[in-house]
């Protein structure tokens, strides 16, 4: 049976350009998948056809070739020519098949499962490691934002070979194991599998005469001094990204980026709860019990005066507008809030027992939390009695 034209396997007319040819490609190998075919038996045979179709158009060579002699120029022995690696040595077959699929499959998928390929599937100059760095700081530099000065162990571009990883800054060649394409390709039975070339680690290129400096890298190991700006308002888990300022990429990539985690420190004074503060104050049973004014501090260095109501009890919380934390990304400051903690006396004379044994005699109605609560509990366990 004769072969059907390739262009029309594909649906194409003669002349369809690279990109043309690939998305025709790729729809009707998603439309003939046996998978997706299990009812046709004819699925296989088409699918097969298609990838036949697609290996020798996709190939500049292989099309020039079948545009000019047709399906003989596959058949041997009609003078088209063969390439080095058997490219037109033969029929194209199983291999140049499961090449074909291997090839879309990389251009569908090969960004996401590791990318960085350049033209003919050759890898880029790696791109540098992102860097993280940890960075602690106080509450009252969380309020005022600094600019503060760190040190960050890091691969930077070699000076001796700008970044080439050859010595003198020579141009690396291409790989004579994989041709420059960072990868090999070996039979299988109906696969054809890839591996990263062993030469080239995938690079698609080797250096003949490695910088002694950093050793055919393009990068060495050193400390940098970087300025880092740290806005008021920062909490724990802000993060702060530098771009550019990561790894240094593999020979004369492009560097990674820096990110700065930010960790607030605990404060004697201070508890944080995202913009608003809070200060646990005593104040003694006389202040709280007649009223009176107190001093507070506040996180800027200041102080600020509070009334305190008599008859004040513990916990009660006391709001002192905007002299929270300031917002980080614009916006009014938060709040701070009082919190008052009655303190009980200690260490007390005779005198002051006596007083307070007094006081107690005639205080049977300045209590009406203590009353309140006695009351409920005499009448819970009188209806347990009962």
């Amino acid at each position: 049976m004769a072969k059907r034209d390739y262009y029309e396997v594909l649906g194409l007319s003669k002349g369809a350009s690279a990109d043309e040819i690939k998305k025709a490609y790729r729809k009707k190998a998603k439309e003939l998948h046996p998978d997706r075919n299990k009812d046709n038996p004819e699925s296989e045979k088409q699918f097969k056809e298609a990838g036949e179709a697609y290996d020798v158009l996709k190939d500049p060579e292989k099309k020039a070739a079948y545009d000019r002699f047709g399906h003989a120029a596959f058949e041997g022995g009609n003078g088209a020519g063969a390439r080095p690696g058997g490219g037109f040595g033969g029929h194209p077959g199983q291999g140049d098949f499961a090449s074909a699929f291997s090839d879309v499959f990389d251009d569908l998928f090969g960004d996401f499962m590791g990318g960085g390929r350049g033209p003919g599937g050759r890898q880029r100059a790696a791109r540098g490691s992102d860097l993280r760095y940890n960075l602690r700081v106080t509450l009252e530099e969380a309020y005022n934002g600094l600019q503060k000065t760190i040190n960050v162990p890091t691969s930077v571009q070699c000076d001796a070979c700008d970044g080439s990883g050859a010595e003198g800054g020579a141009e690396p060649t291409t790989c004579p194991t994989c041709s420059g394409m960072g990868k090999v390709r070996a039979q299988q039975g109906f696969f054809t599998v890839e591996r990263t070339c062993p030469t080239c680690s995938g690079l698609g290129q080797i250096i003949k005469n490695p910088c002694n400096t950093c050793h055919g890298q393009g990068r060495v190991e050193k400390d940098r001094a970087l300025s880092v700006n740290i806005p008021a308002g920062v909490e724990t888990g802000t993060r702060i990204r530098l771009a550019g300022e990561g790894e240094a990429g593999m020979r004369g990539g492009p560097p990674g980026d820096l990110y700065i985690f930010i960790e607030v420190a605990p404060h004697e004074l201070f508890e944080r709860e995202e913009s608003n503060l809070f200060c646990r104050v005593p104040v003694s049973m006389t202040t709280a019990s007649l009223g009176g004014d107190i001093e507070v501090p506040t996180i800027d260095g200041g102080r600020s005066r509070v009334k305190i109501p008599a008859g004040s009890q513990s916990g009660r919380q006391m709001r002192l507008r905007n002299k929270g934390m300031p917002a980080l990304r614009g916006g009014s400051a938060g709040d701070m809030f009082i919190e008052l903690a009655v303190e009980t006396p200690v260490n007390l004379t005779s005198r002051q027992k006596e007083l307070l044994r007094e006081f107690e005699e005639l205080s049977e109605d300045n209590n009406p939390e203590s009353k309140s609560f006695f009351s409920s509990v005499k009448s819970f366990w009188d209806s347990m009695k009962s």
